[in-house]
């Protein structure tokens, strides 16, 4: 059985590579979702749909925020990286350049 998460024979890979993949479509999910609800919530008239559509893309953030932790438990090196990017101040580019020098 083949499926697009795989780019290699599902039964060669470790549990650990199986769940990454998994857990990565499931990322890949829900930032998808998280767009298509931006899209629909600025174009909807009704007050009660846009309502509705916005505590919906809420819950897609949510999933994808514990997608990204699980996997940034998983790889120190990306935890490291990612903490020199995410939630600071100033300029991103810089803080990625020196966030990914420090991770390395």
């Amino acid at each position: 059985m083949s499926f697009d998460q795989y780019h290699e024979p599902p039964g060669e890979l470790s549990d650990e590579t199986r769940t990454f993949a998994r857990m990565i479509t499931s990322l890949t999910e829900e930032a998808e979702a998280i767009g298509w609800y931006e899209q629909r919530i600025s174009l909807e008239k009704n007050v009660q749909a846009k309502k509705i559509m916005q505590n919906a893309q809420h819950e897609e953030m949510k999933h994808f925020g514990m997608d990204l932790e699980f996997l940034l438990r998983q790889n120190e090196q990306w935890r490291t990286m990612l903490q020199g990017i995410l939630f600071t101040t100033g300029d991103i580019v810089k803080k990625a350049d020196k966030a990914e020098e420090a991770s390395e």
